[in-house]
């Protein structure tokens, strides 16, 4: 089941962080599994997109798909 208050929650959070504004990010939440998918241009944005999901009411479990490329 697709929970949409979660993946408004979890995105909210994505787009507050100020490491990861101007990144097109996606995410799915479904019975309280965040996947992440997108790119970013280091580890670190990786880490803090993870991050930013993992304080979020309802969130069990992450799966951070996030590619990173540094071009």
């Amino acid at each position: 089941m697709i929970n949409t208050t979660l993946h408004h929650r979890a995105f909210s959070a994505l787009e507050q962080n100020v490491h990861l504004r101007g990144r097109r990010l996606s995410l799915e939440a479904e019975r309280g599994r965040i996947t992440l998918r997108g790119v970013v241009r280091s580890y670190y944005q990786k880490q803090m997109a993870q991050e930013a999901v993992r304080h979020v009411d309802g969130v069990d479990e992450i799966a951070n798909e996030l590619e990173v490329c540094h071009a």
